[in-house]
């Protein structure tokens, strides 16, 4: 298990999903990776969802009229600079840095191949307590139509750069500094998008349990040098990977 108390700016942090059933959702959840909830009350009949896992803080979930989707976040340092630099850098601003109660300062914003970002200035809360363990974190991913535009934008939002893996075609590792985190897959007919990946103790068993929970399966077991690893979506739409192996 890896217990956080901050991240370094430029990396991911936290994954919320968004979803048109609440209930439906914790229940899938919670057999899928063993969550336990907590709701908290934000005003106009709405409610936030932190799920936690052994005793750590690992993502969160809300209703709401959007098509289902995870949401990933990014650490920053000005949650208002890195929103304007974004726009400078052609993205799409969808909406400007605000106060979340005490515990942070978030912008979001859509990259110029259509990714939608959410931007978090931390406060009382860093994201996420618990990742790279079972249930918790494990990786961001991006889908892009562009690999090197994608790759230029964020290496001049964050400072990541882009290694390339030999021998693979259409895919590169996100390196924050020295530590990888998250990788952008080559997909032409596009969209973008960016999907969190969970850590799971034997994400074989998913192939069955997921669509007899009422989810799909989007793409069958893949051995990577790192582990197993799957790609779903539960039964709203909302897509998610899943991995067993080494995270951190």
């Amino acid at each position: 298990m890896a217990e956080r108390t901050s991240y370094p700016p430029g990396t991911f942090s936290w994954a919320e999903l968004a979803t048109s059933d609440g209930d439906a959702a914790k229940a899938f959840y919670a057999d899928a990776f063993g969550w336990e909830y907590e709701d908290t009350p934000i005003g106009d009949g709405q409610v936030y969802t932190m799920a936690s896992r052994d005793g750590g803080t690992a993502a969160a979930l809300f209703a709401g009229d959007q098509p289902p989707h995870w949401n990933s976040y990014v650490t920053v340092a000005s949650a208002d600079e890195s929103a304007a630099k974004a726009g400078e850098l052609g993205a799409d601003v969808l909406q400007e840095a605000f106060d979340v109660m005490d515990v942070g300062r978030m912008a979001i914003i859509v990259d110029p191949q259509g990714a939608g970002l959410c931007l978090w200035e931390p406060r009382a809360s860093i994201g996420a307590t618990i990742v790279n363990a079972p249930g918790a974190l494990t990786w961001n991913e991006l889908v892009t139509p562009d690999l090197e535009g994608s790759a230029a934008f964020y290496g001049a939002l964050f400072g990541w750069a882009a290694e390339g893996i030999p021998g693979v075609e259409g895919y590169s590792i996100i390196k924050n500094g020295e530590r990888s985190n998250g990788g952008m897959a080559l997909s032409p007919d596009g969209p973008s998008a960016w999907m969190p990946y969970f850590g799971h103790e034997d994400v074989d068993s998913l192939f069955d349990k997921i669509p007899a929970q009422g989810g799909t399966v989007l793409h069958e077991a893949m051995q990577m040098p790192a582990g197993r690893i799957g790609v779903f979506a539960d039964p709203q739409g909302a897509a998610f990977g899943a991995w067993t192996g080494r995270y951190d």
